[in-house]
């Protein structure tokens, strides 16, 4: 590893396609620490794993779920857009 290194041609995130795209992704969340319970984390992490998504993914979807305020699916808002067509 050098113990310095030179920036001067380096691109911003925003410059680079894929780099852009994860930043876009992650806009509107904010990076916590917080304490699980193990039993609790292995039980999420288990779940995740068998639907093949992230576990704190699965945890951020739970908690949506619980207070009520799970982001709209492809599925809703098409029925929604219908029932609003129809009745205009």
């Amino acid at each position: 590893m050098r113990k310095q290194y030179d920036f001067s041609k380096a691109k911003r995130a925003k410059d680079v396609p894929h780099l852009a795209k994860l930043q876009a992704e992650a806009k509107g969340k904010t990076r916590i620490t917080m304490m699980l319970d193990n039993d609790l984390l292995v039980t999420f992490r288990a779940k995740a794993e068998a639907e093949g998504i992230g576990y704190q993914t699965l945890i951020n979807r739970t908690l949506r779920r619980a207070f009520g305020s799970a982001p709209v699916d492809e599925a809703t808002l098409r029925r929604v857009l219908r029932e609003e067509l129809s009745t205009g």
